[in-house]
């Protein structure tokens, strides 16, 4: 057995980088996704399949990211968002959360430091553990000259704490105007709260990919994906390979899509 499938990934490895390159060459250029937003989920799952512990899952989840920017650069998608963390997992135990943070906090500190991306933090910052907002902070200070794929970290994020911040910064914004609240009511419109959401003056996402098989968002860009495209993967994050993603960008560019209508 253990013979049969070591032939199945020798096999795997010849055959498979001719059939990704067939894929990118077939990729209509003015129907590639600017904006790819990505649900990296199944490390835990992974980490269980495999017999390790789940520290070892989620740093096999982190060393997958480098390269799924470099899959993005390869076919002109334009803007990343990676959901690193939500908002619910903050809720979780400090034996698996502080080791989480601190490998979420190497991996974008890696990132920064070969300043090939702009990095942008998303979520509530002020949720996280000072040091891990500092560290997030920082590395979008490093980058913010870097004229390349514009990447944001979406840590400590969830959909409704957004629209609730957005809304919260919108009113705190014309109160300093003094703008009564009846005259507010009168003009605000949905381009008002888009301007303060974490993504302000970035497009929304075009494609939304989840790893591991589920299929919901989860609480994942939910005003920015009004109008998504939606992928679903049975990989778990660690194991989601090039042939994966571009699959998932043939399967949006083969889509025709009607933006609500």
């Amino acid at each position: 057995m253990a013979t049969l499938r070591g032939l199945k990934d020798s096999v795997r490895r010849v055959l498979y980088p001719a059939y990704e390159s067939r894929m990118v060459r077939a990729l209509p250029a003015d129907q590639i996704p600017k904006h790819v937003g990505v649900m990296l989920d199944g490390n835990r799952r992974w980490a269980k399949a495999v017999g390790h512990d789940t520290a070892h899952g989620h740093r096999a989840g982190a060393a997958n990211i480098e390269p799924l920017l470099d899959w993005c650069e390869e076919v002109g998608v334009e803007v990343v968002t990676l959901w690193l963390l939500s908002t619910d997992n903050l809720n979780r135990s400090a034996a698996e959360l502080d080791p989480l943070l601190e490998i979420i906090e190497e991996a974008v500190a890696t990132l920064a430091a070969q300043r090939r991306w702009r990095l942008h933090p998303v979520g509530a910052l002020d949720l996280l553990p000072a040091r891990t907002s500092t560290r997030l902070k920082q590395a979008a200070d490093e980058t913010r000259d870097v004229d390349g794929l514009l990447v944001n970290i979406a840590v400590g994020y969830g959909g409704r704490r957004e629209i609730a911040d957005a809304v919260r910064s919108l009113l705190t914004e014309h109160a300093a105007k003094g703008t009564s609240l009846e005259e507010l009511a009168q003009v605000i419109d949905v381009e008002h709260i888009a301007d303060h959401l974490y993504t302000k003056g970035q497009p929304d996402p075009d494609l939304v990919i989840r790893t591991s098989g589920e299929q919901r968002l989860g609480g994942f860009l939910l005003w920015q994906s009004a109008r998504s495209e939606f992928y679903f993967c049975e990989a778990y994050w660690p194991d989601f390979r090039r042939v994966d993603f571009l699959r998932a960008i043939r399967a949006y560019a083969q889509r025709e899509r009607r933006f609500g209508s």
